[in-house]
């Protein structure tokens, strides 16, 4: 996927379940790598990424 796929798609999700979805990718990320399914793995750690950008800095 291209990075305007990945970014859509992370909106789309961060719309549907907030902060969760942030959780969510980081879990398919590890169940992946552990499935020795690295490419997988590394197109859902963008994700986590994008989501991560999309929900901002953490406020204390």
């Amino acid at each position: 996927m291209n990075p305007a796929d990945i970014s859509a798609l992370a909106h789309h999700l961060f719309e549907a379940k907030g902060s969760k979805a942030i959780a969510e990718a980081a879990h398919k990320a590890v169940s992946l790598e552990s499935a020795g399914d690295k490419a997988q793995a590394k197109f859902w750690r963008q994700v986590e990424t994008v989501l991560s950008e999309i929900r901002g800095p953490r406020q204390s």
